[in-house]
């Protein structure tokens, strides 16, 4: 009876290709393949991030898309959603449900609990409350998350750094929580090699040093950081390259910034590159940034130490659980594009300590980041949470 399939719903506000949503897919899969019923309930997905379910699919994955599910805060359409999740909630008996992001971890949250779902977990990819908004909406974000964690059992985080954060703002207490690290698919990235033909497609000129940066082109994922430290790299390094893999609302900003520095030439627009094409740009990488001021778990990061790529970050968020300054990677101080500049003019310039940090995370994430390891962690808590309420 223990080990009986499980009938699983997964909940997202949307599946554009980005972090939270890989991680959600590939829980989903590892517990399709071993065999659960999984049920992905998420909103539309419109807009230049893109639609990874359009790129990726899981066979033997239902998907129900809920039109009212939105990101924005839209009262009345978010009390239509909440209404949905709970018919579908009530009308397929799901043993568990499980919930990522924010909106939809608010309203699916209540739902379950109000539909009698004997299970409800949540994961924390990232916070909604950060430093970089207003404490009016901060102190909101704040009791909405209060209050949806009092209609859950578990709280999952993908980084220690989302629980402290939580607890310190007395979302919940810490017993509630446990970290699982994101899992990825690592064995594309542990086995890329640069291609010529990429970097010759790209304009890359042979023999000249890449720094890269992979990350949607929105506000605070920190490209304005890497625009600020370009014009030191460049009279550093003068045949530096910058590859940003990505698009967003900020790409012609962007854009004319590294004109206005005179480094137009420099800055390489990949676009929007499916998950399962990244490894190919990662090779081509002698550095990566990772500048984002909001972050779960920088699973870019994660790819390119499985790259043997060695990263430089902010001092935030679960930066430095994967960056271990000196090891993996260096650590600068949030926002110090000055460190920034310095610390990635010494790795291009040290070509025998990129290759000891690369080598040194590459061996560190190869097994902590296995996304099947994820998928049997979360679905031991799935079983453990069930039988302490009986419902196994």
């Amino acid at each position: 009876m223990g080990t009986r399939p499980l009938n699983t719903c997964h909940v997202i506000t949307r599946m554009i290709v980005g972090g939270a949503q890989e991680n959600t897919l590939l829980t989903a899969r590892g517990h399709v393949e071993r065999g659960h019923r999984v049920v992905l309930v998420t909103g539309p997905s419109p807009g230049p991030e893109g639609a990874l379910l359009a790129a990726e699919s899981v066979p033997g994955l239902e998907v129900v898309e809920i039109p009212a599910l939105v990101r924005s805060v839209r009262p009345w359409q978010d009390l239509r959603a909440y209404r949905e999740l709970k018919r579908v909630f009530l009308r397929e008996r799901f043993d568990v449900v499980h919930t990522h992001s924010s909106k939809a971890g608010i309203l699916a949250r209540v739902a379950a609990r109000h539909a009698g779902v004997p299970l409800v977990v949540h994961t924390v990819h990232g916070q909604a409350f950060h430093p970089y908004q207003s404490r009016w909406v901060n102190a909101a974000y704040i009791l909405a998350e209060r209050w949806a964690a009092r209609h859950c059992d578990r709280i999952l985080a993908v980084a220690q750094a989302m629980v402290d954060q939580c607890v310190a703002a007395r979302v919940a207490p810490a017993s509630l929580y446990r970290v699982v690290y994101s899992g990825m698919n690592m064995d594309p990235f542990l086995t890329a090699r640069p291609d010529p033909g990429l970097r010759r497609q790209l304009g890359i000129p042979a023999g000249a040093p890449v720094v890269g940066k992979i990350a949607r082109l929105f506000e605070l994922k920190g490209h304005s950081y890497l625009l600020e430290a370009a014009p030191q790299i460049a009279a550093a390094v003068p045949e530096v390259r910058f590859l940003l893999v990505g698009d967003g609302v900020l790409r012609e900003q962007i854009a004319a910034r590294a004109d206005e520095l005179g480094l137009a030439d420099r800055f390489i627009f990949a676009g929007l590159v499916p998950p399962a094409e990244v490894c190919r740009y990662t090779a081509l990488m002698d550095v990566l940034v990772h500048l984002s001021l909001r972050e779960g778990l920088p699973r870019t990061v994660v790819q390119a130490l499985a790259t043997g790529v060695p990263a430089v970050g902010f001092d935030l968020d679960g930066t430095p659980e994967v960056i271990r300054d000196g090891v993996t990677g260096r650590i600068c101080p949030a926002g110090d594009t000055q460190a920034v500049a310095s610390t990635v003019i010494g790795l291009l310039q040290d070509g025998e300590a990129r290759q000891r940090l690369g080598a040194a995370g590459r061996e560190r994430v190869r097994n902590q980041f296995c996304w099947r390891r994820m998928a049997a962690i979360i679905e031991q808590e799935y079983r453990d949470g069930l039988r302490r309420k009986n419902a196994l």
